[in-house]
């Protein structure tokens, strides 16, 4: 298409929308106008089909409610362009630009063009074309209930974009940098979010059920209310996150196995059963002031759990990974927590000392267990006020940990490492004789 037969193209289509005479609606389907000049053109509601876009200076136009079907948008500049409600299924946008873009209720999917061939009826056929949005810049570009289901967004910037209530699920979005992102109410199911930047992203109520999170950066990130039903969020960094999982949004076997517990408990193991939940995947779940007590939690993975207040005596951590968790005011007296990855986690004011036996009459023996955390790391860890009193501590690494107050007398801390470690008020117990075998 000549320069010239654009512009009374667009001539007329600007008369068509003011409804003056001579105009007629802009129908560019299938044209090649790579690489022109387009900055600020009104073409709203114009036929683009199948357009041959690429590398064209779109910033700052007016392509809302267009028919951009299929188009070749490639390294386009669409920055601050208007595509309000455009069909933009199967565009191929791979690079373009969208910085301060309106796609608010724009279609992104994935798109059936009819093409002449041998093996359907009258030598059509149909082929679906997946939207390729790869490294795209949507950078504070505004995307609220815009329909992204299954697009590739590989490689995409989104920073500070508004997606609050967008469809993306079983979008690709790889290693993509969405820092303070607004992605409130937004459907996520199935979307692989892998190694994606989403530090202080705003996902409220977000539906993330059978998301890929491995490796992603949640740092600071608000996910209150949000499903994480089979999300895997394994290596991810949730430093700061208010992210917290209720048991409804784990295995049906996880939520039997809690539920039975907590019969045993209420019916002094008459009923129910013990919860044996050994290697399994409770990361960020919020069981606040729940009875476990004499649960077995060996080796299960307990990161950035929620665990305030809750009742977990003498129950099995062994080996468990506790990284980041909050135990506040936690009761784990006679807990055995031998050799548990206890870096970052929240002590304060909880008690993890022994506990005395009953016999089968329920009455005390005045044998004392006591909490068993030999060789568990607590680097880093907030342990103030912390009871600790007669716990075996020895190899226990307390680097840099917080144990203002802490109460450690009568606890073994035989080979115990305190480097860096805050002491402040804390009760110790003499240091060991180190002839003493």
């Amino acid at each position: 298409m000549t320069p010239h037969e654009l512009v009374a193209v667009l001539e007329k289509h600007e008369r068509w929308l003011k409804n003056k005479s001579g105009g007629s609606r802009a129908n560019l389907t299938m044209a090649n106008m790579e690489g022109s000049n387009l900055s600020g053109v009104n073409l709203a509601q114009g036929k683009l089909s199948g357009a041959n876009l690429s590398h064209c200076d779109l910033s700052n136009a007016n392509l809302s409610t267009a028919d951009l079907f299929a188009a070749h948008l490639t390294k386009a500049d669409l920055s601050g362009c208007n595509l309000y409600r455009a069909d933009l299924r199967g565009a191929h946008m791979r690079g373009a630009k969208l910085k301060r873009a309106i796609l608010k209720e724009a279609d992104l999917r994935g798109g059936a063009l009819l093409y002449g061939g041998h093996g359907g009826k009258n030598g059509k056929g149909l082929d679906f074309v997946r939207s390729d949005l790869s490294g795209t810049d949507f950078d504070d570009a505004s995307l609220n209930n815009a329909n992204l289901s299954g697009a590739d967004l590989t490689d995409v910037s989104m920073n500070g974009a508004d997606c609050e209530g967008a469809l993306l699920t079983g979008a690709t979005l790889m290693r993509a940098s969405m820092k303070s992102c607004n992605l409130a109410r937004a459907d996520l199911r199935g979307s692989n979010l892998s190694g994606v930047n989403l530090q202080g992203a705003v996902l409220r109520d977000a539906n993330l059920t059978g998301a890929m999170l491995a490796g992603a950066n949640l740092r600071n990130a608000d996910l209150q209310g949000a499903k994480l039903e089979g999300a895997d969020l394994a290596g991810a960094d949730t430093t700061g996150a208010n992210l917290a999982r209720s048991a409804d949004n784990f295995s049906v076997q996880i939520q039997q196995a809690l539920h039975s517990h907590y019969t045993w408990i209420n019916t002094n193991g008459t009923m129910g059963a013990r919860a044996d939940l050994t290697a399994a995947d409770l990361s960020h779940i919020d069981l606040t002031g729940v009875n476990l007590s004499g649960a077995n939690l060996k080796r299960a993975n307990l990161s950035g759990a929620k665990m305030r207040e809750a009742l977990l005596i003498m129950c099995d951590i062994s080996e468990a990974v506790l990284d980041g968790a909050d135990f506040s005011g936690a009761i784990l007296d006679g807990a055995n927590l031998r050799g548990a990855n206890m870096t970052g986690i929240r002590l304060d004011g909880a008690g993890v000392g022994w506990v005395d036996i009953k016999g089968p009459d329920g009455q005390p023996t005045g044998r004392l267990w006591a909490a068993n955390l030999t060789g568990a790391r607590l680097t880093g860890s907030s342990c103030i006020r912390t009871n600790l009193r007669g716990a075996n501590l020895s190899d226990c690494d307390f680097s840099n940990a917080n144990l203002t107050g802490a109460i450690l007398s009568d606890a073994n801390i035989r080979d115990a490492k305190f480097t860096g470690a805050n002491l402040t008020g804390a009760s110790l117990p003499p240091p060991p004789d180190p002839d003493d075998d």
